[in-house]
């Protein structure tokens, strides 16, 4: 198989991002390494981490290892709540950018928005301050419920570029999505095959896979395709890599979307982004 091209959305900051990427929880910085370019040999052109991860230095050796040009792979981050402040953010940033070993990341995310500690505005608006620099080329959040997203509409009139949160077909954020949609927000599914089991070997899943010839994941990474969602599935196996990224030569039927819909479980099957975060 040789490197796919993976189709890109415009970010409203500008930039390009590929619908399909890398994710890199919870490789260690050896294990990223490796992985990160093995990736990226196959055609890979986004990878995601987070200081949360510890595997910032690992994904940045990988980069360099590819020998893929910087300015061809769109490289995301996030930030913890420590560092949920106007100037703090700036400080996070230097952090992760030395880590990565990288002058600037292509978008830079709030982790999750811990409201209990109520700085997430102030972290937005440190984040506005650094695309206005420069440093990162778009901004985004992760975890963030409409709740979250309004209040951050309201206070700084700077909608995010990206709003990234756990999503696949059991946990489907409809309402969310919508709302992302209609403040030009891309959304991004972490977790999206889910934790494997539950559903991929979903009837309605099998059934779809068995029919196009596909892989149960293969087809729900072109449910998030056709949904207009950025999926970043994480695997350090190589033959996976290459599995994820073949979703671009099929597609799904109305019939098909309207089926594995059903399996969606609510709100309720998230993790709670009120109560949990760091």
């Amino acid at each position: 198989m040789a490197a796919v091209t993976v189709p890109t959305l415009e970010l409203p900051s500008g930039p390009r991002i590929p619908v399909l990427g890398l994710g890199t929880y919870p490789l260690t910085d050896a294990e990223a390494e490796r992985v990160v370019a093995e990736a990226l040999a196959v055609g890979y052109r986004l990878v995601d981490t987070a200081e949360n991860y510890r595997n910032e230095a690992g994904v940045g050796r990988g980069l360099r290892a590819s020998g893929v040009e910087r300015g061809e792979v769109f490289v995301t981050t996030k930030f913890n709540a420590k560092w949920h402040g106007e100037e703090l953010v700036a400080r996070a940033f230097e952090r992760s950018a030395e880590r990565l070993g990288l002058d600037y990341v292509d978008l830079l995310l709030v982790h999750w928005p811990n409201p209990a500690q109520d700085r997430y505005v102030s972290a937005w608006r440190g984040l506005i301050a650094l695309r206005e620099q420069g440093l990162v080329r778009a901004i985004g959040v992760s975890n963030f419920k409409p709740a979250h997203l309004q209040r951050l509409l309201d206070e700084t009139g700077v909608a995010p570029d990206v709003n990234q949160v756990q999503l696949n077909p059991l946990v489907s954020r409809a309402e969310l999505r919508e709302f992302d949609a209609r403040h030009g927000i891309v959304t991004q599914a972490w977790s999206p095959i889910g934790k494997g089991g539950e559903l991929l070997e979903a009837p309605v899943i099998t059934e779809v896979a068995g029919r196009l010839g596909r892989t149960p994941a293969q087809v729900v990474l072109r449910w998030h395709v056709q949904l207009g969602n950025v999926a970043i599935p994480k695997t350090g196996d190589p033959a996976r890599l290459r599995e994820n990224l073949d979703v671009f030569g099929f597609e799904l039927t109305e019939a098909d979307m309207r089926a594995i819909a059903t399996l969606d479980q609510g709100e309720a099957a998230a993790v709670d982004s009120d109560a949990f975060g760091h």
